[in-house]
């Protein structure tokens, strides 16, 4: 019998019971939108999920043929978008017209039909992980859009949505003051062993150690306070705090402040995923930012990003030279450490959970907002791709997407672990990313 196996199924149906109750957001008139220009419409999200499911797993343990081949190849690939050229590489199977939903959902439900069936075969194989390496493929990437489907409706006119019941109420109040730390020279783990690590993705191999020189770190992010203070002072309006291809993009899109921010006259608000609150209501939230923006706000203060490696050094190491496998130490992510995992639907003040500070006392490395490094997205020595999906990080290799490190609120706490690296172009301002300044 394989351990895995039972895990696995409640972990998937758990996960298809959440993607599910996020859908229901939507109201039926807004499947077709595309709140993001840079994204499919949020009908073919409803057939992506489970069309990647099936062909990881469908071809490797079901002997039937498909149940739509069409829709395997149609859904399969989302868009591979390029925000400073405007150029957007299509999948050459995107229709003009979507199928109707009724008959995406219909395809859905019978491939997870064939997922259950197929975890039934790896019940009774030998006790080995690695066969479980599909089922936990499908199950991080139905995590990964679920985050994706939610800062898409975070773009998606209320009209379109409907509230759903139970939602927690909004954390307002005073944050953690920030203040600087300074973490020593020493040494850095990147990346994972596949021996130690049951699931990563490519990009997360191999294991190697890197030096780091000595530095300063922030405590807690910048808040929207910190930030407005950037915009209130005519900084942000500056080409000197800019680099030459953020200040273009600037210019070119006419943002004057946050994609999660509004001006309308004299007032300053904030949009969450379902309400507008007045700006100084969240001043002590992170501010989320595009990376252009934050690397213009450290310069401004005479400051810059961290690199990756900075990164998991402040968050992982400790004084006495020691690595943990999250900055609070062993314990598995639970909500005494961090927003994460649904645990609010928005973030919370900077600082909220100091049982989740690193051994250096730095704050919320994990949740409330992913954070921006100044690493570009690249292989690590002796990077091997996926053999059953070798584009998965390789496409974007390309000197546009940079290295996010930790969890939002809306990161499943299955994706949370040292090694796990997200990515995004500068010029991408709607994720739920935060940052934080560094200094020599």
């Amino acid at each position: 019998m394989n351990p895995y196996a039972d895990s696995l199924q409640r972990r998937l149906q758990f996960a298809w019971k959440r993607t599910d109750n996020f859908f229901r957001i939507i109201k039926p008139e807004g499947f077709w939108a595309q709140p993001i220009v840079w994204r499919h419409p949020l009908i073919f999200y409803v057939g992506h999920l489970p069309a990647f499911a099936w062909n990881q797993i469908g071809p490797l343990f079901l002997e039937h043929p498909s149940y739509n081949a069409h829709f395997d190849e149609m859904f399969s690939r989302g868009i591979d978008p390029d925000v400073d050229t405007g150029a957007c590489h299509l999948h050459p199977a995107v229709p003009e017209d979507w199928p109707d939903l009724e008959e995406i959902v219909f395809y859905r439900d019978r491939v997870r039909e064939g997922v259950l069936n197929s975890l039934e075969l790896l019940k009774s194989r030998r006790q080995d992980a690695r066969a479980s390496h599909p089922f936990t493929m499908v199950l991080e990437h139905e995590f990964m859009h679920q985050e994706t489907l939610l800062y898409m409706l975070q773009e998606l006119p209320s009209e379109l949505k409907c509230r759903p019941p139970g939602l927690p109420e909004y954390q307002f109040g005073k944050g953690e003051a920030p203040i600087e730390i300074k973490i020593p020279a020493g040494r850095v783990t990147l990346g994972a062993s596949s021996h130690k690590l049951i699931f990563g993705w490519d990009n997360e191999f191999p294991r190697h150690v890197v030096p780091v020189e000595a530095f300063r770190i922030q405590s807690t992010p910048v808040t929207n306070l910190d930030f407005f203070e950037f915009v209130a002072s005519g900084a942000y309006e500056k080409e000197r705090y800019w680099t030459e291809s953020d200040w273009a993009w600037k210019q070119r899109v006419g943002i004057r402040h946050p994609n999660f921010w509004l001006q309308r006259g004299a007032d300053w608000l904030y949009r969450t995923l379902f309400d507008e609150l007045p700006l100084e209501k969240v001043y002590s939230w992170p501010v989320y930012a595009s990376l252009a923006e934050a690397r213009a706000f450290a310069r401004w203060k005479e400051k810059r990003l961290p690199t990756e490696a900075e990164f998991c050094r402040a968050a992982w190491g400790s004084p006495d030279g020691r690595e943990h496998p999250f900055p609070w130490g062993e314990n598995e992510p639970c909500g005494d450490y961090g927003n994460f995992d649904f645990a609010h639907w928005s973030p919370v003040p900077v600082g909220s959970n100091p049982l989740g500070m690193s051994a250096w006392g730095v704050h919320e490395f994990v949740g409330n907002g992913w954070e921006w490094t100044e690493t570009p997205f690249a292989p690590f020595p002796g990077f091997v791709p996926l053999g059953t999906y070798p584009e998965y990080s390789a496409d974007f290799f390309d000197g546009k997407h940079y290295v996010l490190k930790g969890a939002s609120w809306a990161t499943a706490s299955g994706l949370i672990r040292s090694s796990f690296r997200n990515w995004y172009q500068a010029h991408y301002p709607h994720v739920f990313a935060k940052f934080r300044c560094v200094s020599d």
